[in-house]
């Protein structure tokens, strides 16, 4: 049977260069060397930011530590004019699907925690997989990021299984789900290699702290006690073909300053170790979780560095996406969509099983609070106020325009001219099949003000969106370029 990678498994894999490119040491020295930067060195830093060709990780570190809210508020509206010229208005939707909350591990901030006697454990049979998937498409979900525990009773084969199963289901209105994308436990290559042939789309695993000694507190035991083996997982699974990665770090561990400029560090190792940077950078804050030890953060980032870092990571790494969870607050997700985040989790439940028949959440199931727990229907009405297009799209990945190919044109801000269109063919095929009334007229006057704006630059595309739409509009589904 295939594994979740634990200690026994990783005999004969060879150390990754990336536990000495991130070094504690030479974090803190970036960080001291930027200390008391100039305004005139750091409105030089903005402007650069602005050709779209991201920023080293010193000129990163020089933001990082402004405390002028003159200056903040300048890189914040770079951050917003980058984001917009790379993805446009646009925000990409999914949900997470929790397959099991069983762990060996004794992460001291997870409720999933393998001796928390708080929480009720559960794993899905894939007839339960099945009725989850059912559920989520008739809200309208097209794209999945498949969860797990790490424990030897939910292993590789059990995993592809279900990701088979929820590729497999169907509902009504052309429910399907056209994308998966994965985050569990680090496995060997090989492993990889199987996981791969199971179709997902990105591969992610949070780091969670950067910083060796905290990582060692916060993880007691369990095979995720083993910093350099989860360090080194994104060299594995492109080793392995899987070249669409996301990273993420879990603030509030340790000093969010740290913590940016190492995500920065391992963009930049896995861009010139194999030509693609990660696909995703993941800005989860630390929330609490029933049953676990550390309930409140040993480093607050308060909503102000929240914003600041957020705003940072867009400036540094243009071309990648980043994404913002249902830990944070309407306002909060609302703010953000401005200053860099382009990726959302939308409905969400954190338990096993908590999407069926629409059930109240099971507070004892899940694996931290949220707060973001508006449906699906109205926080598309919320995204269309504002002139987002919300977004399903999964042509890329459909495509092949992933790894290489991806950044070929996500670097130079060119993917929008495919991203935009499809979004809106995407987002047409929500408020046709699942939309309520409000919410459909509210997107239909979305939708006519982005075909404006595209009539307005490329008028002969503009007819081809506009045909493809009035093809939705009378039943065809999943059209895309």
């Amino acid at each position: 049977m295939g594994s979740l990678s634990f200690p026994d498994h990783r005999r004969g894999e060879s150390r990754s260069k990336v536990c000495e490119y991130i070094n504690g040491d030479k974090i803190e020295a970036i960080l001291e060397e930027a200390s008391n930067p100039s305004e005139e060195e750091v409105n030089h830093i903005i402007k650069k930011s602005l050709e779209l060709k991201g920023l080293s990780v010193e000129e990163a570190a020089v933001l990082l530590q402004v405390e002028d809210q003159e200056l903040i508020n300048k890189f914040l509206e770079a951050a917003r004019k980058v984001k917009e010229k790379i993805y446009g208005k646009r925000l990409v939707l999914f949900a997470p699907l929790y397959f099991s909350n069983l762990c060996t591990n004794s992460c001291l901030y997870c409720s999933f925690r393998h001796n928390n006697n708080k929480v009720k454990r559960k794993k899905l049979s894939i007839e339960e997989i099945k009725e989850e998937v059912r559920a989520l498409e008739r809200e309208g979900h097209k794209r999945l990021l498949v969860l797990t525990g790490e424990t030897p009773e939910t292993d590789l084969d059990y995993v592809v299984e279900g990701i088979k199963a929820a590729y497999e289901t169907r509902t009504e209105h052309g429910g399907e789900i056209r994308r998966i994308n994965v985050e569990i436990a680090p496995l060997t290559t090989e492993d990889f290699k199987k996981l791969k042939e199971a179709k997902i789309g990105t591969y992610t695993c949070f780091q969670e702290t950067y910083h060796r000694p905290t990582y060692k507190k916060m993880h007691p035991s369990g095979p995720k006690a083993d910093y350099d083996w989860r360090l080194s997982v994104m060299d594995r699974a492109q080793q392995a073909g899987i070249d669409d990665i996301g990273i993420g770090a879990l603030f509030g561990l340790y000093d969010y300053k740290f913590e940016v400029i190492a995500l920065l560090l391992h963009s930049e190792y896995l861009d010139k170790t194999y030509g693609v940077g990660p696909h995703t950078i993941s800005v989860p804050r630390l929330n609490p979780a029933l049953g676990a030890p550390v309930q409140e953060p040993p480093y607050p980032v308060s909503d102000e560095d929240f914003r600041k870092l957020v705003a940072i990571l867009r400036l540094a790494v243009p071309y990648t996406g980043i994404i913002l969870s249902t830990r944070e607050s309407i306002d909060m997700r609302n703010e953000l969509f401005l200053h860099g985040v382009s990726q959302i989790s939308a409905g969400s439940r954190t338990t096993p099983g908590g999407y069926r028949e629409a059930r109240e959440r099971e507070h004892d199931l899940e694996q931290f609070s949220l707060h973001d727990i508006r449906p699906m229907d109205e926080i598309i009405a919320e995204i269309s106020k504002q002139g987002y297009i919300p977004s399903f799209c999964t042509a890329c990945y459909r495509l092949g325009r992933t790894g290489q190919d991806f950044m070929d044109l996500a670097k130079p801000g060119k993917i929008q001219e495919f991203c935009k269109p499809n979004a809106m063919f995407t987002f047409k095929e929500y408020l046709v099949d699942y939309a309520s009334p409000e919410t459909r007229k509210l997107g239909e006057e979305c939708l006519q003000a982005h075909l404006k704006e595209i009539k307005d630059l490329n008028p002969m595309l503009a007819q081809k969106v506009k045909t493809n739409l009035t093809k939705i509009e009378n039943g065809e589904h999943d059209l895309y370029f």
